[in-house]
């Protein structure tokens, strides 16, 4: 992987962390077009940059993060099936997944027409709440949405924003809650693989890595103010169809 390949790939993860579109699975095509094999390291590549983009998080909620007293909690109780089904399948996820391009195109397709569906809900079903109105069960609910985007593909900001939109949360703030779960999931899915890798990686890998991380973050930082503003007034079904137009391409090219 070169210099050019490493921002290329670092730009495309930030700007589609925080959207409904899977970043893991746009890394994993992108890998694929630009002729980058597959190996240990582009696979921690691809979960390291991504803590990157959530820094990017840290930096534009600070405020809200240590003003709200109740919010870790909230955070930290939807951060626990992740966690335990994290640990538990890190093998399974690492050695298959995450360079399987077949099942990445199919649930960009599935997830596509999911997100189209529930636009197109009836707008009673689907409430007003904020963060702070959720209860345990919720927030313990929310968190098994957001593993399902261990599957590449799925998108861990769709299934978060999915489950939050089940739970009585208005776009807006399904959107900001998958935007501040991301800190400990990404955060212990980089510690965790980095601690599995034994920090084995050479001099030019750390330099791709830093490298990397500062142009993920970079670009995530755009991507969020964006995407923020923009639930305020539209729905998902534009990340709906380009998910379906998406996954359509890559059936028919590979």
């Amino acid at each position: 992987m070169n210099y050019i390949q490493t921002i290329i790939l670092a730009i495309i993860e930030g700007l589609t962390e925080f959207l409904p579109i899977s970043s893991t699975g746009h890394l994993i095509l992108a890998q694929k077009i630009l002729g980058i094999t597959s190996t240990e390291f582009t696979k921690s590549f691809d979960i390291i940059i991504q803590l990157s983009a959530i820094i990017a998080v840290i930096v534009l909620y600070w405020n809200k993060i240590l003003n709200s007293k109740n919010l870790w909690k909230q955070i930290t109780l939807a951060f626990i099936p992740t966690g335990v089904l994290g640990f538990t399948l890190y093998k399974f996820v690492k050695g298959f997944l995450l360079d399987n391009v077949t099942v990445t195109i199919f649930m960009l397709l599935i997830g596509g027409l999911i997100l189209l569906i529930i636009d197109r809900l009836p707008k009673q079903k689907l409430n007003s709440k904020k963060i702070t109105h959720l209860n345990t069960l919720n927030l313990l609910s929310l968190g098994l949405f957001q593993s399902l985007s261990m599957i590449p593909g799925v998108s861990r900001s769709a299934a978060t924003i999915v489950g939050g939109l089940f739970s009585g949360l208005s776009r807006v703030e399904a959107v900001e809650f998958s935007f501040l779960l991301a800190i400990p999931t990404m955060a212990a899915a980089s510690g965790y693989d980095l601690l599995k890798t034994g920090f084995s990686f050479s001099a030019h890998e750390y330099l791709l890595l830093a490298i990397g991380s500062l142009f993920s973050f970079l670009s995530a930082m755009v991507a969020v103010k964006i995407f923020t503003s923009f639930v305020a007034k539209h729905n998902f079904s534009v990340f709906a169809i380009y998910r379906i137009i998406l996954a359509l391409a890559f059936l028919i090219i590979l």
